[in-house]
């Protein structure tokens, strides 16, 4: 399996960090040295499955293929625009196709884990084409009170066709799950309530424990990379770039630190975009494709982690 095209869509609307000033006690000197953020994008009128679909039409587009040859659509997200259906049925129907379609989700390890369900599922069947994709509206739970978390979350969505190929693409992926620390990176759901049983509304927003949320990242982001290298017998010399889930800047210059591996490998644009949960990747994939930085051939590693806990790598020859 490998990728043959990307990619990726994000609102119009910029919410900066001189604007956060109006609604918490921060500022931008205080928001940037922390986090590396300087803007992200807030949607108005759109939901996770129009982030979706936009991203889609340009991976398609970038492909030369139509949607009737996709076999199996997948979304990555946390934040669907409901519980049913799934975003990935509303993009079928927007497609007007008849598909295998399914959310997975995986919070902000989701696309790598969307890589090792869809490759396997790929790889086990006669599917050709498969739509991937990573979308994410997180304002709708990010708590605008709260300046520790309300700094860090953006919308967007990014998307990759997977092809079924002799060609080498998709080398190895490694998925792993942390769920007795669920507790330092979670969002609450619908409560209990039935004739027997009601339980009080509670507060559905994002709530982060930051310091061990780091701690965290840095750890199994290292044990990542590591595994995949090991395991495909991989120098980590032979890398190009180090594609992470864009979280914070700490960490990924951390990870470089600890690797001894130059930053200007670690691409980074969460700069411009926060936390996009698992729609990070996707997007900084499509933005390195169209800068031209993406070369057949090229060993490239995409690292993903995040509430769950979950994390994952994989690596790839572009």
């Amino acid at each position: 399996m490998r990728i043959i095209a990307t990619g990726s869509y994000t609102p119009s609307t910029v919410l900066t960090n001189d604007f956060l000033e109006e609604l918490v006690d921060t500022n931008d000197e205080w928001i940037t040295s922390r986090t590396g953020i300087k803007e992200r994008r807030v949607t108005t009128n759109e939901n996770t499955s129009d982030l979706a679909y936009n991203a889609a039409i340009s991976a398609l587009k970038n492909a030369d293929i139509a949607p009737k040859d996709i076999d199996l659509i997948v979304v990555c997200t946390c934040t669907p625009d409901a519980f049913l259906p799934s975003v990935a049925g509303m993009l079928q129907r927007k497609f007007d196709i008849s598909c295998m379609a399914f959310d997975l989700n995986a919070a902000c390890g989701g696309f790598v884990y969307g890589i090792k369900v869809v490759t396997s599922l790929m790889a086990s069947s006669s599917f050709k084409y498969c739509l991937l994709v990573g979308s994410e509206v997180l304002t709708k739970l990010v708590n605008w009170e709260d300046r520790n978390t309300c700094i860090l979350f953006g919308d967007g969505a990014g998307a990759v066709i997977l092809e079924n190929s002799d060609k080498k693409g998709i080398e190895y992926t490694y998925c792993d799950a942390k769920g007795d620390m669920d507790y330092a990176l979670k969002a609450g759901g619908v409560p209990l309530s039935n004739p027997f049983y009601k339980e009080d509304i509670k507060d559905y927003r994002i709530e982060m424990l930051g310091s061990e949320v780091f701690k965290f990242a840095v750890n199994v982001v290292y044990k990542s990379i590591t595994k995949v290298l090991e395991k495909t017998n991989t120098n980590i010399e032979e890398i190009s770039y180090f594609v992470c889930h864009q979280a914070n800047y700490r960490i990924l210059k951390k990870i470089a630190k600890d690797l001894k591996v130059d930053e200007e490998k670690f691409y980074m644009n969460l700069e411009k975009y926060g936390n996009t949960s698992s729609a990070s990747i996707p997007i900084a994939l499509d933005e390195m494709n169209r800068k031209g930085l993406l070369k057949d051939g090229m060993k490239i590693v995409l690292v993903g982690f995040g509430a769950g806990l979950t994390w994952g790598a994989t690596l790839i020859n572009w």
